[in-house]
């Protein structure tokens, strides 16, 4: 059974899952809204790998519920301190959607802490609807009934038996009788703004010297080639896919793409 580990910056909670296995480091940083659990299947075959953590951002998962601070600097001095006080560096960092970009910030500013980097459906640009995609954003984690009566509710909402819904629906915590998210709505819109709206990581992504893999599945195809051409050394995987969850919609496709990108590593 996977481990939970606890750390504390500047008065900051910070929750940690230790799925175990032996060999170089690999961090996992989640996406917005998402869990360490959710992480689960990825872990069972990558644990042969390494020993594989994943980390509950700030604001969301087991990690601290309502900090003040959900800047992108914020994040990024979290992860950098996981890694150094749990001596893990240079680790692999696999950074997924907004954990993606946070593991971009990373890579391209703290080099001594990254072995190697994978962004999964992430990357540098700045949308120029970033606003717009805040808003729907918002409103699709609205419109989860929460709280849900039962697990068994919450798979039906989250589309029925399959791994994304049971994912999902284990990131639930049970509390004043109904099974509540583990994150609040208005935290996380201020945190998706502060790192989407008018920003961008073309700087942080230039810097990036250690190998590097992008997987796309809803990010553009421009921005996609983009990477390429500023970074040539990072290896670009288009899976075919309009699906965000790619680790737990085409689990095969994504292990495919990330095994071959490390074994010619």
């Amino acid at each position: 059974m996977p481990d939970w580990l606890h750390l504390e910056r500047d008065g900051v909670h910070l929750a940690c899952l230790d799925y175990g296995g032996s060999g170089s480091p690999i961090l996992i940083l989640p996406g917005l809204a998402a869990h360490a659990r959710e992480w689960a299947e990825t872990a069972s075959w990558l644990t042969d790998r390494g020993r594989v953590l994943v980390l509950d951002a700030r604001g969301q998962g087991h990690s601290e519920r309502f900090p003040d601070d959900v800047s992108p600097e914020a994040h990024l001095a979290d992860t950098a301190f996981v890694i150094e006080q749990l001596g893990i560096a240079p680790a692999t960092v696999i950074g997924h959607s907004i954990g993606g970009q946070r593991a971009i910030m990373l890579a391209g500013g703290r080099p001594e802490l990254v072995r190697t980097l994978v962004v999964a459906d992430s990357g540098p640009g700045a949308d120029d609807d970033g606003e717009a995609i805040v808003e729907a954003v918002r409103d699709d984690l609205a419109s989860w009934p929460a709280p849900f009566e039962s697990k068994e509710a919450a798979i039906e909402f989250f589309g029925g038996p399959s791994l994304k819904a049971e994912a999902w629906a284990d990131g639930l915590e049970e509390r004043n009788g109904g099974w509540w998210p583990r994150w609040d709505l208005d935290l996380l819109e201020r945190s998706l703004r502060e790192a989407f709206v008018g920003r961008d990581y073309w700087r942080e992504w230039e810097s990036i010297r250690c190998p590097a893999l992008a997987v796309r599945t809803l990010v553009g195809e421009d921005e996609h080639r983009e990477m390429g051409e500023r970074l040539p050394h990072a290896q670009l995987v288009p899976l075919g896919h309009s699906d965000h969850d790619l680790h737990l919609n085409h689990p095969e496709e994504w292990r495919r793409a990330l095994t071959e990108f490390l074994d010619r590593i």
